[in-house]
């Protein structure tokens, strides 16, 4: 992080905010000064080190932290600012239907209390948006027999391992199910087989966004399969810990430092195995 003075890193800050806002506060210092009042240093460190020092960062899109944030937030059930958050995803480019898919990635790594409760809060924000009392009908999920949720999984598989899972469906599978027993199966049919194979969001951001949420939530095993996974899906090593710098302000400096352990300690096996 370069060295700025405080009136750079104050403008990179009313820069990001007028971001947020889609451009429609006419005079973005009124908002820096707005959150100054009401809240204290608080409010100074919301708008000069959130946005300032980390949202102004350049290494990922602003679009590409909005999802990080909104799978946070999601994780973690901080219900206020998810809703905040998914008016500003949208202003940042993100569809409304890659917000509802970071949501099936938060019911698969986060559980589904958390996915239903999010899935309320985005809800109202569109109908808000909208002017609306009831959105329209959604699309449900494709409806799958087991074999072909398998075959969906083991190509999600050997994009995530990079091709070193079994070539043999049925003996991936069996591999899976022998280390992980009942828990395998849902694991491989539904999250693999249902959720990631989806086309409405990429590879790259769904590793992006599972990422975040195995982060928020100190997976630290997990992490050490999905870090190499998101590398996998086409993440740079920098992308990553740039998930991890967003996660100092929405997760917390303890749940980033856990995060840039796994990441050091994952690209240190990837580096000795190559």
């Amino acid at each position: 992080m370069k060295s700025r003075s405080y009136e750079e890193r104050h403008n990179d800050a009313l820069e990001v905010f007028d971001g947020f806002m889609a451009g429609s506060v006419d005079d973005p210092e009124r908002g820096a000064r707005a959150m100054r009042r009401q809240h204290g240093a608080l409010g100074s460190f919301a708008f000069d080190v959130v946005m300032g020092d980390v949202w102004a960062r350049p290494q990922l899109s602003r679009r590409d932290r909005s999802l990080i944030v909104i799978s946070v937030l999601a994780t973690i059930g901080s219900t206020e600012e998810l809703s905040v958050h998914t008016m500003i995803g949208l202003n940042h480019g993100a569809q409304r239907s890659e917000i509802e898919e970071v949501l099936l990635h938060v019911a698969a790594y986060a559980g589904f209390p958390m996915a239903m409760q999010a899935t309320r809060i985005v809800e109202e924000r569109f109908r808000i948006i909208d002017g609306v009392e009831r959105l329209p009908e959604r699309k449900p999920s494709a409806l799958l027999d087991d074999q072909e949720r398998r075959l969906r999984a083991h190509s999600v598989r050997k994009t995530l391992t990079d091709g070193r899972c079994s070539e043999n469906l049925d003996e991936d599978y069996k591999n899976f199910i022998d280390h992980l027993g009942e828990v395998g199966a849902i694991a491989y049919n539904w999250a693999f087989g249902d959720v990631w194979s989806r086309d409405e969001l990429s590879r790259r951001d769904r590793s992006l966004v599972v990422v975040s949420i195995l982060t928020a939530l100190s997976r630290i095993d997990e992490l050490a399969f999905h870090i190499p996974a998101a590398l996998n899906h086409g993440l740079s090593r920098k992308e990553v810990e740039e998930i991890m710098v967003q996660m100092t302000i929405y997760g917390g400096i303890p749940k980033a430092v856990e995060g840039v352990l796994a990441m050091k300690k994952a690209y240190s096996k990837i580096d000795a195995r190559n």
